[in-house]
């Protein structure tokens, strides 16, 4: 069996024999590269005036880079793994210099981002967010450039519960699936009974439960495992150690709340107020993540989570401040994978169809000849 520790390092670790075997044979595209892109830019534009007014939200402009004193990046999790691409900005010969980063997200810069344009309980903020995370494996699914919908919505104390979690999980489900019947309607022959469409309703589960269900199965072959049976689930609770001793998935201690406690459908004390949703790829015959969310940190979760992380000495950076100071707003917030979303509603079997990247010459070969055209 897999080493439950190494599969905690996600995206990260891999090998293209094992993305040779999960490429589909007789794979051939329902849209030429020239439909895709037709179909991509109108998916994008509908899902963000429907996710805006599902959530009231407005569009922003977002960060490349940062700041490094800000302590805004997104580090994406904690064992220091996956880390930003860092420059020097010499600026003035050197007398006023900055220490830049490209973002690896814009989970935290949102949160300060709602007191900067003045947004009130209920009401946030969408971002066109682009990033690059030079630590990925490229596979399938995976790319160093990254694009998101980053959105950040504020809430009430009264609102920090899995109840409102699942509400807002709900709405940005009917905007996915609004999306799927708008991308169908442009194109007819996205809709065919070798991939079945998406379920009308999400599956929530804790992340607790599924280990319960498969508890010999490593994190990756669990999430496969649950979504041949519920194609669409949203897990809730990652980040705090689960009762094998680990958590689902590292998580940052900064922006999600994943160590408040909580009580599921069955009466079970578990722990997390964040999550994933997950869909079986009827293309790939994967697992296919499409967004990461969840109900950000209070100051006493921040300490806490900071604490168990070995990271408070990043308590003094202005960003951790603002939380500690309650400077900033309570809110919930995440981030849907744009190339991730387009790849799976135009049925496509690589990310790289719908979104221009680098690939090593070794993939770009197997994608050859898997019929599969990525763009370059």
């Amino acid at each position: 069996m897999v080493d439950k520790k190494d599969d905690l390092a996600g995206p990260g670790i891999g090998n293209y024999e094992d993305i040779e075997n999960i490429l589909p044979l007789g794979y051939s595209t329902l849209l030429n590269t020239r439909e895709t892109q037709q179909a991509l830019f109108a998916i994008k534009s509908h899902i963000e005036e429907n996710l805006c007014k599902k959530l009231n939200l407005m569009m922003v402009t977002v960060p490349l880079i940062v700041d490094i004193n800000t302590g805004v990046n997104d580090l994406l999790d904690r064992d220091g793994s996956r880390t930003p691409i860092q420059f020097h900005i010499a600026n003035d010969y050197d007398k006023n210099p900055i220490n830049a980063q490209v973002v690896q997200a814009a989970t935290k810069w949102k949160r300060i981002a709602l007191k900067q344009f003045c947004c009130e309980t209920g009401n946030g903020i969408c971002t066109d967010m682009r990033a690059v995370r030079k630590d990925y494996f490229l596979d399938h699914d995976h790319s160093a450039y990254v694009d998101q919908w980053d959105w950040e919505q504020v809430i009430t104390k009264e609102s920090r519960n899995i109840g409102y979690l699942k509400e807002i999980v709900q709405k940005i489900w009917k905007v996915l699936k609004g999306a799927e019947s708008y991308a169908q309607e442009m194109f007819p022959q996205l809709k065919t009974e070798k991939y079945p469409d998406l379920p009308d309703e999400l599956t929530f589960f804790h992340a607790e439960e599924i280990l319960e269900m498969f508890p010999d199965l490593p994190r990756k072959e669990r999430e496969t495992a649950i979504l041949k049976k519920y194609p669409a689930i949203f897990i809730i609770g990652i980040g705090w150690p689960l009762n094998d001793g680990y958590p689902h998935e590292m998580r940052a201690a900064d922006y999600d709340d994943w160590s408040t406690k909580v009580t599921s459908d069955n009466g079970k004390r578990m722990h997390g107020l964040n999550g994933d949703i997950l869909v079986w790829n009827h293309v790939t015959k994967r697992r296919h993540e499409l967004t990461s969310m969840g109900i950000r940190v209070t100051k006493e979760s921040l300490k806490n989570q900071l604490e168990l992380s070995n990271q408070l000495d990043f308590l003094k950076l202005p960003y951790h401040q603002a939380i500690i100071n309650d400077d900033i707003p309570l809110s919930i917030g995440g981030g849907i994978g744009q190339a991730r979303t387009f790849m799976y509603l135009l049925k496509k079997a690589h990310i790289g169809e719908v979104s221009v990247s680098v690939w090593p010459d070794i993939l770009k070969r197997i994608c050859k000849e898997k019929n599969i055209h990525i763009l370059e």
